[in-house]
This record gives C-alpha cells, structure tokens and sequence, in this order.
C-alpha cells in the first residue's frame, strides 16, 4: 500500500478533516484526496491559489510578507496552511507553492524550489524541497504531492 493511501486510510479511520490550499501543484494534492471513495467523510474543501491577489483574498495571506519574501516562501507557505486551518476548521490543512517550471526561476528561487506545508492541531509544519531543475513541471508537481503525504506521515507518526 502506498505512503498517500495509508494516511488517506489513517485519516479516514480517525476522522481527521483536511483541506487543501495549492499554488504549484494545481489542484494536483486536492485530486489525489478525492480520488478515494468515502473522502467526502473528512475531506471539506480545496482551493487553488495560483495568484498572489488569490492568496490574499481567500487565504488572507499577508501582501506585505508576499511583497518582503514572495510568494514561494516559507512565510507564505505557513500563513496559507495556517489561514486555511482558520477559515475551514478542519484538523488538517495542506499548503504547497513553489517554481515548477520550466521557466520562472531565478538565481534566489529557482525551478525546482518549492515549500510544503502542514497545519496539524494548530501546529505548523513547513518543509522546504529542492528538485531537480531537469525535472519536466508535471515530474516536480507529482513529487511535491508524495512529500506532501510523506510529511503528514512522519507527523502522524510522531504523535
């Protein structure tokens, strides 16, 4: 069984509510949930927020953190999953953003970055990943979604 269907299986059992707020992944993280039959138990609500207008207006993210430290950021990325967990109450909140290429990076932020995020009873958890920069954008995106499931593993486990 893999890591994404053991935590859905994990999160189902102990009814644990997710919701998900996307930048990079598109839609990709929220695909993988509801792909499950039942998720309709736990899972509440999932929004892309691709724009940084997005990310202020439905996540309340802060402009002046996107201004001072952009939107793939660890800030940003914290205050989404943690935004998130306010607006939709659900225990469990998943935040991505990142540059998935295969244009769009710079010397500071380039392809490849990208900023996972975990707000799990009120705790924050936030990693920061490096990809390859060879990797194709869909390559960068779906191995974002399996470290997203792997960090909500090592939380879940750590309990």
């Amino acid at each position: 069984m893999s890591v994404e269907s053991k935590i859905i299986q994990y999160l189902m059992e102990n009814k644990i509510t997710v919701s998900t707020a996307e930048s990079c992944t598109g839609g990709m993280l929220a695909s993988k949930f509801t792909a499950q039959a039942g998720i309709s138990k736990i899972y509440q609500s999932g929004m892309i927020t691709y724009s940084n207008e997005a990310k202020i207006k439905y996540l309340k993210v802060s402009p002046s953190t996107l201004k001072s430290q952009g939107a793939v950021s660890r800030q940003v990325c914290s205050q989404m999953c943690f935004n998130l967990h306010k607006i939709t109450k659900s225990k469990m909140t998943f935040s991505t953003t990142g540059v998935a290429g295969p244009g769009g990076g710079t010397k500071g932020k380039p392809v490849g970055l990208v900023f996972i995020g975990i707000c799990f009873d009120k705790n924050i958890y936030i990693e920061q990943l490096k990809f390859s920069p060879k990797l194709s954008r869909l390559q960068i995106q779906k191995a974002t979604v399996k470290e997203c499931f792997q960090l909500a593993s090592d939380i879940i486990h750590g309990i």
